[in-house]
């Protein structure tokens, strides 16, 4: 028997405390741009969205597992105590979803160690409890990953083209009338940008021939580091390999931005001087506020993108947010010269 079972009656079932093996209090649900989270006592479930963008496509249950499988198998280099398996969520003969049971299987979940709120850099800075040693210990940590991540061959010109190009398709979608952004700010960031990469083109070029690109995470950000005491890293980007090729200064830098965001600006400067001491990688300053003013300029478009969802449109937050990224793009490109 066939069974057509939609993304709300799946949301619906895994919000129940009755839906998972384990004896469940209570559930905390939560919604992003591509998936549902499913917060147990003890787990975390990750059911993805049927979605499909310009960058993903998880709009078939074959492609939801290929990815639950890659997420797994990626987010195991810097978490490998937190993610545990994948599983099956599947339907009865008599039309009753399981977790993890019998029957036909209608999608899959990541199925995760739930890690204490209170231990997440962003909490912690938030509240004033992240101290030095927890910054040198994220430090340490990224320094034997990325000592322990192969070089990737990339064509120095087409390293700086995919900048480039990110770079023009951020400026088109910030200048949209309907962000209130402004454009006089944004087009001088933009041009500020160009310019380094133009004038300043072995900067990148040296990375790239000294075999500092990696595989890395590609979402490095204070929500997705846990200060326990093997230092777990989550969340990085499964489903474009594209967008985890990066210098490894790129990933460090937009950490430290983001703790600047936070009001941790002196957190973000020693993690950076932490990292140089214990990897012996000093890129040059003027490289760092380009990848930190670079990043800031993306992370713009994400908080606007917030706006194009109905529950989100009346949100002064997300304006907010992307004008508080085009100040750190400014201020940061302004220390390139």
């Amino acid at each position: 028997m066939h069974f057509e079972v939609t993304l709300e009656s799946k949301v619906a079932f895994l919000r129940q405390p009755t839906s998972y093996p384990e004896p469940a209090y209570r559930v905390e649900a939560i919604e992003t741009h591509m998936s549902w989270v499913f917060l147990t006592d003890e787990h975390a479930y990750k059911l993805k969205k049927p979605v499909r963008y310009e960058f993903l496509d998880f709009s078939t249950i074959d492609a939801r597992r290929a990815y639950c499988e890659e997420e797994l198998r990626l987010n195991r280099r810097l978490a490998p105590d937190v993610y545990l398996g994948i599983d099956a969520l599947a339907i009865d003969a008599a039309g009753h979803l399981h977790l993890d049971g019998d029957g036909t299987v209608v999608d899959w979940l990541v199925k995760m160690r739930r890690l204490p709120t209170h231990l997440m850099l962003d909490y912690a800075i938030r509240h004033g409890t992240a101290g030095g040693s927890d910054i040198e210990r994220v430090a340490a940590r990224l320094a034997d990953f990325y000592r322990a991540c192969a070089p990737i061959a990339i064509d120095p010109v087409e390293y700086r083209r995919r900048f480039l190009a990110h770079i023009d398709s951020s400026q088109l979608e910030l200048s949209q009338p309907a962000y209130g952004l402004p454009l006089v700010q944004l087009d001088a960031i933009c041009r500020a940008q160009r310019a380094v990469l133009q004038n300043r083109s072995a900067l990148f070029d040296q990375r790239v021939q000294a075999g500092l690109i990696a595989e890395g995470h590609g979402d490095l950000r204070p929500e997705h580091v846990c200060l326990n005491a093997q230092i777990s890293i989550i969340d990085c980007l499964e489903f474009s390999r594209d967008l985890r090729i990066v210098d490894r200064a790129d990933e460090i830098s937009f950490l430290a931005l983001e703790c600047e965001r936070l009001g941790a600006g002196g957190l973000g400067a020693l993690f950076l001087r932490s990292y140089s001491d214990l990897s012996n990688d000093r890129p040059p300053s003027a490289l760092i506020h380009f990848y930190q003013s670079y990043r800031a300029i993306l992370r713009a478009v994400i908080a606007v993108r917030h706006l194009n969802e109905e529950k989100f449109r009346y949100s002064p937050e997300w304006p907010r947010r992307a004008k508080t990224y085009l100040q750190l793009a400014e201020n940061h490109v302004a220390c390139c010269r």
